[in-house]
């Protein structure tokens, strides 16, 4: 089981320059993913999002890589644009022969211009291989966290699905006896009235009432629930979108329960079960 909620970072050290890659993942329906990436690497994204797409099921994941240049390879090896240089120079011999006046431009003016200094173009392949090998290095450590996360997921579902449980057989077992005590009210208020009542057709009505009241069903499937929740916390697929369903159908169950009761104590057993399962909901919304 893999939590959608992780984070995992990077770095690496190249000829031409340092890598960091960041990897933030969030809970969400699909898998949705932003990508930002330095210039240099632009033509990585496709493949970095084939990447992430086979190993991530779903989450708002954002990638973000950053490449710095090394400041003392570059100095070392920053070269002059010779043509530009000379053009410049000639342009700046015309302008003060038709401008006297015009002060001479400095060779710190030269060097200014945008282009007169090149940077070395880096080895872009051996670059990208460079990132795609930091971003599957990355990617393993997020996956890492989203398993660890996962575990101790499943760790809190598996504690209130052993909570849910034992209410349910509560509620079962003082089902008879919930029953006997409203039956026996309902005849003693008949005998209270003035007018008598035909017994057979009071029995009838006393028996609709209680088949109204009937959760035998809500119990039963409960129980089934509970038994599906755990047996898809053994899956090896993801199981998420699986899970938020189910716990719809536990509180769906559990919402009716407490919508026929007919006793205080099951009112707060049914009570109790929402809270667990509104617990559990929580905690569902971050498994992938």
């Amino acid at each position: 089981m893999y939590s959608m909620t992780a984070f995992a970072t990077g770095s690496e050290d190249t000829p031409w320059g340092h890598l960091t890659l960041e990897l933030r993942s969030l809970n969400h329906r699909y898998l949705e993913l932003f990508i930002r990436l330095p210039e240099e690497l632009r033509s990585l994204e496709p493949s970095f999002r084939e990447t992430l797409g086979e190993q991530l099921g779903r989450g708002k994941v954002d990638l973000s890589l950053r490449f710095r240049r090394s400041a003392n390879d570059t100095q070392a090896s920053m070269q002059l644009n010779q043509a530009l240089l000379t053009n410049l120079a000639d342009l700046a011999a015309q302008t003060r022969a038709a401008i006297t006046d015009t002060p001479r431009a400095t060779d710190l003016d030269y060097l200014r211009w945008p282009g007169v200094v090149q940077d070395p173009d880096p080895d872009l392949g051996a670059l990208a291989a460079a990132a795609q090998g930091l971003l599957e290095r990355v990617l393993g450590d997020l996956k890492t966290m989203r398993q660890r996360e996962g575990q101790r997921l499943e760790e809190t579902l598996v504690d209130r699905l052993r909570q849910i449980q034992p209410i349910v057989e509560q509620v079962r077992e003082t089902l008879p006896e919930i029953r006997q005590r409203l039956s026996e009210r309902l005849h003693e208020k008949v005998e209270q009235l003035t007018q008598q009542l035909d017994p057979e057709r009071l029995e009838q009505e006393v028996a609709l009432l209680l088949q109204r009241m009937d959760v035998d069903e809500e119990l039963d499937r409960l129980t089934g629930h509970v038994a599906e929740v755990e047996r898809q916390l053994k899956a090896s697929k993801p199981v998420g979108r699986r899970l938020d369903f189910l716990m719809q159908e536990l509180h769906r169950e559990a919402n009716t329960l407490g919508a026929k009761s007919i006793d205080q104590r099951t009112t707060q057993w049914s009570v109790d079960l929402k809270v667990l399962i509104e617990q559990m909901r929580e905690q569902v919304q971050n498994i992938e």
